[in-house]
């Protein structure tokens, strides 16, 4: 199963949950449409496969995915239910799956979606089981715990309110490069970050993008990798146009 590129959660669960205005977008629409039949295929094998690894995770990623393409917190609260039931039942057959602890926090993330700011309640179960996921194997989903835990960190609020820490997130988003540096995402996090923390380490990081970008655009490929590129691309746009030489 190949992995897309996963946006962060943490501003939408402090604001209004997102609401849909206007006609959908075709795109949109289309990658609903792909989630929610990938989400019923992955629980009827998962209902006749309960105690298949593979299948758990499939169907971890299914419900998360559903979740984070809907506009309706309803929907996204009951998938988030299901991904985190599914990621517990396996922990409890196999604690030390790595991707079970990492599907376990992206669901509870979906969840803290619903929450408004009861999400800060939700965070520090989210640090732990990607600090697990980090201990198990930190290359999970091209260094997802890693990506994520710099995300948090950089977004949270700070003490006393919640774990928000400048440091750590510089930490984390650098280490995702360092792991797994084909990942664009994993870049892209970074240079967004220098920009508001290091902006004389932008140029470089930038450099690093370009320099994978050819390979990557042919190992993430095909529709699996769709979304991650209509996410991906406007981002890479934005940080050339912030690079570019002023008129």
């Amino acid at each position: 199963m190949s992995s897309r590129g996963l946006l962060w959660l943490w501003r939408a669960a402090l604001c209004a949950a997102l609401t849909a205005s206007g006609s959908p977008d075709r795109e949109a629409t289309r990658a609903q449409l792909a989630a929610e039949q990938a989400y019923h295929a992955a629980k009827a094998r998962y209902q006749t496969n309960i105690n298949n690894a593979a299948v758990d995770l499939t169907f971890a990623s299914a419900c998360f995915d559903r979740a984070d393409l809907t506009s309706q917190d309803s929907v996204r609260a009951s998938m988030a239910h299901e991904g985190i039931q599914v990621c517990r039942r396996w922990l409890q057959r196999a604690p030390n799956q790595a991707a079970a602890h990492y599907y376990l926090g992206m669901n509870l993330a979906q969840l803290a979606r619903t929450k408004s700011l009861g999400a800060l309640s939700i965070v520090k179960e989210m640090e732990k089981e990607w600090l697990a996921t980090l201990a198990l194997d930190a290359h999970c989903d091209y260094a997802g715990a890693d990506r994520n835990l710099g995300l948090l960190y950089r977004d949270a609020p700070g003490f006393p309110l919640s774990i928000g820490s400048r440091l750590k997130a510089e930490q984390h988003l650098q280490r995702a490069v360092e792991l797994n540096p084909e990942y664009p995402e994993n870049h892209l996090n970074l240079i967004e970050t220098d920009f508001k923390y290091k902006p004389s380490a932008v140029a470089g990081e930038h450099e690093k993008l370009r320099a994978i970008l050819p390979a990557a655009r042919k190992q993430f490929s095909g529709p699996a990798w769709q979304s991650s590129w209509e996410d991906w691309e406007p981002r890479l746009r934005k940080i050339q146009s912030r690079l570019a030489p002023a008129p």
